[in-house]
């Protein structure tokens, strides 16, 4: 069964840090792209952070450049946003997807883990 697992959120206060993984089971995620989104309730989905398949070329939303890190292990089939002086802002629940680009295009979405910046 193809499944996309995230762990790693909780309650953190202002300045904190957190890692989040998705490990991936039913599918190596070698050949995917893969993405870091976080939702809060009555606003867009944001996409955060990008990782490339191959070279692993990592993207930022500009409202998290230079405190979260992005990377990648595909022997694990495991992905990580390592995220740093954490803000109020960045409280939401963070999605992991799995994006296939070739002929047969398609993605999978985890269910998601909550991180909240409190004091």
């Amino acid at each position: 069964q193809v499944q996309l697992v995230e762990s790693g959120g909780g309650v953190v206060p202002p300045g904190g840090s957190l890692r989040l993984s998705c490990v991936a089971f039913g599918f190596t995620t070698k050949y995917y792209e893969m993405n870091w989104y976080r939702q809060v309730p009555g606003k867009k989905r944001e996409l955060v952070a990008t990782i490339g398949n191959g070279g692993g070329r990592t993207k930022y939303a500009d409202s998290v450049k230079g405190r979260f890190t992005m990377s990648r292990d595909d022997v694990e089939s495991i992905v990580y946003l390592q995220m740093s002086d954490l803000k109020p802002e960045d409280t939401a629940v963070y999605l992991c997807n799995a994006h296939y680009a070739g002929d047969s295009e398609h993605e999978y979405w985890g269910q998601g883990t909550q991180v909240t910046v409190s004091s």
